[in-house]
């Protein structure tokens, strides 16, 4: 196994991308604006890691910028009224992304969740408190069969039944007097057969509400508006992705009668289905500093370094025989310089698991994607450095297979 000392003999071969040293590669908390006096997760037990697989929840997601934490922070210090704060951060959100109007949530679940019964219910604070049963309230929503994912279940949180279709003969004949939106996940728009704006159209001809997930959708940041623009009733960001917001928080942007009635789903109201769903004043103001820093931001300047940083691990690796790296850049969801390393079985005795377990029982630890016929890697969560740390590691693992 590398050692620290082998290590950092071992990076002073490889060309320097960003500042090594000056990132804090070792440090407990190189992007906080505030030093930490304990080493809590050490004291725990619990191992961090090289984030070379990107914003994933079980990794935690994305790091916070320094303007996040500092708007955090500051909210920790005053009382405010919940309501007042979502209503003023909206305000300036939606006038910010271009649309109708926008509120804080508990993540894009949480987003689906409160869009889903805002569109239920309307402003009938009856149905908001009768929610998930449906009795007397439209209770299908139609998605593609495609575009099934496990976050769905935030839609039948609200107790309505999904209607799966393949085709648009099938998405129109489905639509019925129990159809209450039309929900579609963006991730997947060029795997259905029904894209983006066909959607819509189809939509609007019946006049049903349409919602669009696009959780891991920035960058680019012009997707931030592409959508409602486009004509998408409501659409979801997660805030703790591509926007290194916080992890636990979440934008619902589009019209505004139906952002109004996901707020009545929303805390502080208690007997509602989004009770649970809580955002506090320390998220709420973060997420604003987050969409103010990430509009910003220089985002050709990432691209640049992400598309140096993803070159130096394909080229520490591409001259080992067997070895066969791919740089691709997702057409949709996490649209970034990627690398795919597939290997020959036939000239590499090692698989794509034991790759990833080597490098996640390695020092220090790094987390890698794939599936049993490839190595994914990016390098939009890493600190600049780290690619030189995960150039030499998987290098080395690969010669020794």
């Amino acid at each position: 196994m590398i050692t620290r000392r082998t290590l950092l003999k071992r990076l002073a071969g490889l060309p320097l991308v960003g500042g090594f040293f000056g990132a804090g590669i070792f440090a407990n908390s190189p992007t906080s604006a505030y030093p930490v006096r304990r080493d809590y997760f050490k004291e725990l037990g619990v191992r961090t890691f090289i984030n070379a697989a990107g914003t994933y929840t079980f990794m935690t997601g994305s790091l916070m910028r320094p303007e996040v934490l500092e708007a955090y922070n500051y909210a920790t210090n005053e009382y405010v009224l919940l309501d007042d704060l979502q209503d003023k951060v909206g305000q300036r959100i939606a006038s910010l992304l271009h649309c109708k109007a926008a509120t804080i949530t508990a993540g894009a679940a949480s987003a689906i969740t409160l869009g889903t019964a805002a569109i239920l219910t309307g402003m009938d604070e009856e149905k908001v408190i009768q929610i998930p049963d449906l009795t007397g309230m439209k209770s299908e929503v139609i998605m593609q069969k495609s575009h099934w994912i496990g976050y769905a279940h935030a839609i039948r949180n609200c107790g309505v039944k999904i209607v799966e279709v393949v085709t648009r003969k099938e998405l129109e004949r489905a639509i019925n007097e129990k159809t209450a939106m039309m929900w579609f996940f963006n991730g997947n728009n060029y795997v259905g057969e029904i894209q983006d704006k066909e959607f819509i159209e189809i939509a609007k001809k019946h006049g049903i509400p349409t919602f669009n997930d696009c959780a891991a959708d920035v960058p680019p940041v012009e997707n931030l508006w592409k959508y409602t623009d486009m004509g998408f009733d409501l659409v979801a960001f997660s805030g703790g992705k591509g926007l290194r917001g916080p992890q636990s928080a979440g934008l619902l942007l589009g019209k505004k009668e139906y952002i109004e009635a996901a707020r009545l789903h929303a805390p502080p109201r208690g007997n509602t289905i989004g009770r649970g769903m809580k955002v506090n004043k320390e998220e709420v103001l973060g997420m604003l500093a987050t969409v103010e820093t990430y509009l910003s931001h220089d985002h050709e300047g990432d691209w640049t370094l992400w598309e140096k940083q993803i070159n130096t691990i394909h080229d520490s690796v591409v001259s080992i025989p067997g070895v066969n790296p791919e740089i691709h850049v997702p057409e949709v969801a996490n649209h970034v310089p990627s690398l795919r390393i597939s290997l020959d079985p036939d000239r590499i005795s090692i698989s794509p698991d034991e790759v990833r377990q080597k490098l996640r029982e390695g020092h220090p630890s790094i987390e890698t994607v794939g599936g049993s016929d490839s190595v994914g890697i990016t390098t939009w969560m890493m600190q600049p450095g780290q690619e030189r740390i995960v150039a030499i590691r998987l290098r080395e693992i690969l010669e020794a297979g």
